[in-house]
């Protein structure tokens, strides 16, 4: 009989077909899927039992996690310090030559910094780019065939309910490359960022920030950066998903910095986008910055309802819109100005997009 190949979860299987029936090797399910199985002879049923994949995925993405740490700057006291005035966070291994990405608020301010590796080695930073509009940074350490982790292209794929680890080195340094597991609580997050984030319910603690969010594939999906830190909250962790650690790590390596385009105009929230609640408001235009926007015709008072025919109504979705631009491009923007519907063409600038609303009453905490 013939011995067609299907795929599931990944892995082919040699099936057979008979009287329109598909008839799978139970061992080689085993050998290639792991899990057990048995024949119930009672009910005349195989019975079988998936394999735990958390182990192999922490095995495996292990090795690319680092620990960092150091003084704070100026001897200052922070959460994450112990009697030695030290502070630690964690940092993911992006290229086998020594390249780490971590958040921006873990070494920012950090002196003699050392990072330790999966196997107790220890290295100085001996180059570092900081990013805090993202919240992240790329760090350099002298060594080599370092184990790399598997960054996503992308979050989209990611979703709600599914199973992520987070490792990292929480509370205690000597507590380097613990893992917990947990759920994706929510995406596409606009909370206390420039950028969208992923929510998740795994437990990220003191000194977890910079460590990588992992699908069961082994992909990284995000690197941890905060969490609510409020009496009664619990378990409300975000991290930067892979496309905006992407985005920062491209522009760096081939510009030497993030070439972040603006509008060049500070912006207010509508109340319902500051409040979270679905909204179709406009943003109000409070200063012109740039020249460029200047002469496009802007001013202030003006209100924004969209950029290159997309509908923008917090500045989360402008920042997320212009990583698609770089300084110099033009984009269209719909406007309402005088009590016209009117378009702007403006030539977008270097810099970062500001807005003033109200803070959140839970308090956000760097980990």
């Amino acid at each position: 009989m013939s011995t067609p190949e299907i795929s599931a979860a990944s892995v082919s299987l040699d099936v057979t077909q008979k009287d329109g029936q598909i008839y799978i090797n139970s061992k080689e399910v085993l050998a290639k899927l792991g899990g057990t199985g048995k024949y119930d002879s009672k009910t005349g049923k195989y019975i079988y039992t998936a394999k735990d994949q958390v182990p192999e995925v922490v095995e495996k993405v292990s090795p690319s996690v680092v620990g960092i740490i150091g003084r704070p700057e100026g001897g200052e006291e922070t959460g994450g310090s112990d009697r030695y005035n030290l502070t630690h966070g964690t940092g993911v291994i992006i290229r086998s030559n020594g390249w780490i990405v971590t958040n921006a608020h873990v070494i920012d301010g950090l002196t003699e910094a050392v990072v330790v590796t999966s196997d107790g080695k220890s290295y100085k930073i001996v180059e570092s780019y900081s990013d805090p509009v993202s919240d992240i940074a790329i760090i350099k350490i002298n060594a080599k065939s370092l184990k790399v982790a598997k960054l996503a292209s992308s979050s989209e794929q990611t979703r709600v309910g599914e199973t992520v680890i987070a490792i990292g080195t929480p509370v205690s340094f000597s507590l380097r490359n613990s893992a917990t597991v947990g759920v994706v609580s929510g995406l596409n997050r606009g909370v206390n960022a420039s950028y969208r984030l992923i929510q998740s319910d795994t437990a990220i603690n003191p000194g977890n920030s910079g460590g990588p969010l992992v699908n069961l594939k082994g992909e990284v999906v995000g690197i941890n950066s905060m969490k609510f830190a409020a009496l009664g909250v619990e378990n409300t962790g975000f991290s930067i998903p892979a496309e905006t650690v992407n985005y920062v790590i491209k522009h760096y390596f081939t510009y030497g910095e993030v070439m972040r385009a603006s509008l060049g105009l500070e912006l207010e929230e509508s109340w319902s986008a500051i409040v979270g609640l679905p909204t179709e408001d406009p943003l109000t235009i409070t200063s012109v910055l740039s020249k460029e926007a200047k002469k496009a015709g802007i001013q202030e008072g003006d209100e924004l309802y969209s950029i290159a025919g997309k509908r923008v109504t917090s500045v989360v979705d402008i920042n997320e819109l212009l990583k698609n631009y770089l300084p110099g491009q033009k984009v269209k923007l719909l406007m309402q100005s005088g009590g016209d519907i009117v378009t702007r063409q403006v030539v977008l600038t270097q810099g970062e997009t500001e807005v003033y609303s109200e803070e959140e009453e839970s308090a956000i905490e760097g980990e």
